[in-house]
């Protein structure tokens, strides 16, 4: 195999953020030559403060520019989409309110999102989240959380998910195995909880076995070091973590995805020649590199990709490995419908916003 077939073998892996509202030279590289399974929005990829149907065309042209240079007919397109701050793209895209506040509404928000998501070509949303907001302190999850209680936490986040799959958009349980106690934000720092195993157990992981049982397809790693369960490395890339806890003990099957590898809590560990390697064999199967830290270059997504091939060359990550990630990415993938964007209707949008201010009282 050739380092450009190795190269672009990672693309089975990659969940790729994009530079802006358009390709630039570096997106149009990156998506001809690893062509990544999958992409990921932001509100960077939207023209803001310009009419619907201004930028919903603009948008529209992106995605068919990304299919067009990845030369893939089916892809997960993606956007982190939880509500309250978490939205991403413009107006009159519905402004549903935090987790916390959804209630008994989980369900029907999340089949409103649906809708919401399908109409931007949207077949994966990052959610629900299934931490727990067990620390007031919290600043990253806060809100987001559907609960304080672990099992009020794992209803509303199943109760989401539910909502998101009878719509026909795949749901993502994150942060594994929790990111509800840290009092510091892993988007800048990598934080560290003192839990142990039956700790988790307790609390952290019965949302996660929860959205396990309702067979969940993707969980979303989690960039925090947990000194009493694997000293040497943050979830992302700990084998007591992925593999002993939730592959062996919890049982789950799906697809395991990364958080955000640009965060600054590992960005700087996957610099280093073998964490790729060590992020596979822990349990990963599916990287995201969203570009937001210096979102004009495309450095650190090659860098990623060489350290791939050099590792496979080297024996340090083996092919059945790699071959068994991509089996389960490949088996999602197939049952993943592929949208087309389009307009949403004025009567839809003003039900789910009538919807979203009946969340606040």
């Amino acid at each position: 195999m050739t380092e450009s077939q190795q190269l672009e073998l990672f693309g089975n892996h990659l969940i790729m953020g994009i530079s802006g509202t358009t390709l630039n030279d570096d997106d149009k590289q990156a998506l001809s030559e690893l062509k990544p399974i999958g992409v990921i929005f932001f509100a960077k990829n939207f023209i803001d403060s310009v009419p619907y149907e201004v930028w919903l065309a603009s948008y529209k042209q992106l995605i068919d520019q990304i299919r067009e240079y990845a030369e893939r007919d089916s892809m997960f397109m993606t956007l982190d989409h939880e509500g309250g701050r978490v939205v991403r793209a413009p107006l009159p895209i519905t402004r549903f309110p935090y987790a916390t506040l959804l209630r008994s509404q989980s369900r029907k928000v999340a089949k409103a999102t649906a809708t919401e998501l399908k109409s931007l070509g949207i077949n994966v949303s990052w959610a629900p989240v299934a931490d727990i907001y067990s620390n007031p302190r919290n600043p990253v999850i806060g809100p987001r959380a559907f609960g304080n209680i672990p099992e009020i936490a794992a209803q509303g986040a199943v109760e989401y998910y539910l909502g998101l799959q009878e719509s026909g958009v795949l749901g993502c349980a994150k942060h594994f195995p929790g990111h509800g106690d840290t009092s510091t934000d892993s988007h800048l720092e990598l934080p560290v909880l003192n839990l142990t195993v039956q700790d988790l157990r307790d609390r952290e992981l019965i949302p996660f076995k929860a959205l396990i049982a309702a067979q969940i397809p993707l969980i979303m790693t989690t960039h925090i070091l947990f000194p009493k369960i694997d000293p040497d490395v943050p979830g992302t890339i700990s084998q007591p973590i992925l593999k002993q806890i939730l592959r062996e003990e919890l049982g789950f099957e799906g697809v395991v995805v990364s958080d955000d590898l640009d965060m600054k809590a590992v960005s700087d560990m996957f610099t280093q020649s073998g964490t790729v390697a060590r992020a596979f064999n822990a349990g990963c199967d599916l990287f995201i590199v969203s570009r937001n830290i210096h979102s004009s270059s495309i450095e650190r997504t090659y860098y990623m990709a060489q350290d791939f091939a050099d590792s496979l060359t080297q024996g340090s990550l083996q092919e059945d490995v790699v071959t068994a990630a991509r089996e389960r990415i490949e088996k999602l993938l197939a049952q993943t419908p592929q949208y087309m964007v389009h307009a949403l209707d004025k009567a839809t949008l003003l039900r789910h916003a009538e919807l979203a201010i009946a969340c606040t009282f």
